[in-house]
């Protein structure tokens, strides 16, 4: 970390003096940054020659040098209170009356470190993120004896160096970071406790449902066993509400600390030696992501309520420090507040820790009807609009649009009158420029369980045979909007309901979930595709069994035949389809249409002309803007912005 915030501050022009206390390290900390600076200079990310800027560097062993003349000292010494306390006194003692002294500590209390110098209020926390030259985050901690006029300058420093500082307004255990971290890890850990789901379960969830980078134990075993007991332990002493498990210290102490040994919670081919664990979303699947993020969210809520952090900036330390797509408050939005807060209260009542202890910030929003997303304001406020019609409700979540189907008392049964409006409805969000992707549900605890019997009961031959018409034109809206369509099958999908979900793009099930085709049982046959869609995914000797036995089956047979893309737990259907819809929802609207139309209509024909069908499509895609800007930013190696063009 020192040099690498040496190199930091010599790139942004400034003089530094670069001091340890061997030579050995000082000449290995330059070849370090030299190495670094001419990977850089190589890729064109420097605006000068490494030479130019190792010049600016100046390494010694004496102390009154490195300080006499400086106006910013910042340490970076092992995260050893008394350790850091002798050098901030002895450089209390050198520096100038101006001069600021910052420490990089990721946990350890700034106001003990003031309290040993004569100038508190120049004393300030600057925590950088490994590597330093690389990651943008930069924690600003004032004590209660930081004055403003230091953090604002110090505020301003992080920008010129080109960093995203956020600000910690009081000297917090784990400051935004590392507390919220440490409360994925104390789940994660218990989780492990309760030997219900193993390593890789745990860490499969992580990287595949909450789309972390690493999966936790993975990370744990990444930054060393060591450092994480250490940190943990750190804020635990300073008040953190953690507590570690018996596993965990056994594990500490058997001196297995991961990559660094070649053994933690995996097994590495060398000391050092870092291999990323092969996981699949599959282990995963019965893993509830939102038990392992929820705690993490309620000491998020803490850090506001205490007036630690603001929101905005948590949120950014989240993204930037800890590479999730998304921020803490975000993923909370997403899942649903009302889903957190139970998930919460079931945790407490299960453990009686006080982690687990909802925020009153977080009960105070659910109260008040704001779970986020779904209701158009959570922490954060969103442009949503709710219409009602007789069988369905309409949410228009920007980009994304929910078609519920709203009799659940009924099982969401298909009336005439339901099929009319599915069919208006996906004709209106077809035009409608703002909404990219269509998610359709059930009320209440089902998807839709088929046809409403009652309806058809005195239908004549030709009657049924004009309402099987009828029911397929439906669901051919579904295939013809030029939008993504997922369903999200909450319960029951049977008959009429499964064959809603194919006419759909992806089908997503919670794993409660059970499918059929049942007409059969009553005399009948399906009516609405089934014969020839349920043939075509799965293959007719299947489609046969399901449709002549009238069988029911659950989503993880139906996940196994290829007929459901991803199974999810019932606390986790609505946060999995939003994120997959939202994901789709940046891709470029006009290709995601075309792309559709050539699989839905090509795959009907003969493979050569389906493929003439392909070559057409991607010539009118290609003569788009939205081609323009998406060629343009990968040679530019930036994120795209596709506008439907």
């Amino acid at each position: 970390m020192g040099h690498g915030i040496a190199q930091v501050f010599a790139m942004a022009g400034f003089e530094v003096w670069m001091r340890d206390i061997d030579e050995n390290i000082l000449k290995n900390a330059m070849e370090k940054i030299k190495w670094s600076l001419e990977k850089l200079h190589s890729k064109g990310r420097l605006s000068e020659t490494p030479r130019e800027i190792i010049s600016r560097i100046h390494a010694t062993l004496d102390m009154n040098e490195a300080c006499r003349n400086a106006d910013f000292i910042i340490e970076a010494v092992p995260e050893i209170l008394d350790l850091k306390k002798k050098i901030f006194s002895e450089a209390d003692s050198i520096a100038p009356s101006h001069a600021i002294l910052a420490s990089n500590t990721s946990s350890l209390p700034i106001q003990e470190l003031a309290n040993v110098t004569k100038r508190p209020d120049k004393v300030i926390g600057m925590h950088f993120f490994n590597p330093p030259v690389i990651l943008k985050l930069v924690e600003v901690i004032k004590s209660s004896y930081t004055s403003d006029e230091t953090v604002q300058i110090v505020i301003d420093l992080a920008k010129r160096l080109g960093k995203e500082p956020v600000l910690v307004k009081k000297d917090s255990p784990g400051f935004i970071v590392n507390r919220i971290l440490g409360a994925i890890i104390h789940e994660a850990l218990w989780m492990l406790e309760d030997k219900k789901f193993g390593v890789k379960e745990i860490d499969a969830a992580c990287r595949f449902k909450l789309e972390m980078p690493m999966g936790i134990f993975e990370l744990i075993d990444y930054i060393g066993i060591d450092v994480v007991y250490h940190m943990m332990k750190a804020m635990i002493d300073r008040g953190a509400p953690f507590t570690l498990t018996k596993s965990f210290e056994e594990l500490f102490k058997s001196n297995n600390l991961g990559v660094k040994t070649g053994k933690g919670y995996y097994s590495y081919p060398a000391p050092g030696k870092y291999v990323k664990p092969s996981l699949s979303s599959l282990m995963g699947q019965n893993v509830n992501s939102l038990q392992i993020i929820a705690p993490a969210i309620n000491e998020a809520v803490h850090l506001v309520e205490e007036d630690i952090a603001d929101l905005v900036d948590i949120d950014k330390a989240i993204r930037l420090g800890l590479n999730f797509p998304h921020g803490i408050f975000e993923i909370a939005d997403n899942f649903g507040l009302d889903n957190v807060l139970n998930m919460l209260n079931e945790l407490y009542n299960k453990r009686k820790m006080d982690i687990y202890k909802p925020r009153k910030y977080l009960a105070s929003l659910v109260e008040n009807n704001n779970l986020g997303r779904k209701t158009g304001k959570g922490f954060y406020e969103y442009d949503v609009d709710v219409r009602k019609l007789d069988t369905l409700k309409i949410i228009r979540e920007k980009p994304l649009a929910w078609i519920i189907l709203n009799r659940p008392q009924k099982l969401n049964a298909l009336s005439i009158e339901m099929l009319d409006e599915i069919k208006r409805t996906f004709a209106e969000l077809d035009k409608d420029k703002d909404i990219r992707v269509i998610i359709i549900t059930g009320a209440g605890k089902s998807f839709c369980a088929g046809a409403d019997v009652k309806s058809f009961e005195n239908f004549s031959g030709v009657d049924a045979f004009k309402y099987s018409l009828k029911i397929q034109d439906a669901f051919g809206e579904i295939e013809r909007v030029g939008k993504p369509v997922i369903a999200a099958i909450n319960g029951y999908a049977l008959g009429g309901g499964l064959e809603l979900a194919m006419a759909c793009d992806l089908i997503i099930a919670s794993s409660s979930a059970i499918i059929g085709q049942p007409e059969i049982n009553l005399g009948i046959i399906p009516g609405a595709g089934a014969t020839q869609k349920l043939a075509r995914i799965i293959g007719s000797n299947k489609a046969k069994e399901l449709i002549y036995t009238g069988d029911m089956i659950s989503a993880e047979e139906g996940a196994r035949y290829g007929l459901i893309n991803q199974i999810a737990l019932a606390e986790e259907l609505e946060y999995i389809a939003r994120k997959i819809g939202l994901k789709i929802a940046e891709k470029p609207p006009l290709s995601l249409m075309i792309a559709k139309y050539v699989i839905n209509y090509g795959k009907d024909v003969a493979e050569k002309v389906g493929k003439i069908i392909e070559a057409l499509g991607f010539g009118l895609v290609r003569s788009t803007r939205d081609a323009e800007e998406g060629i343009k930013a990968f040679l530019e190696k930036k994120k795209p912005k596709f506008k439907g063009e």
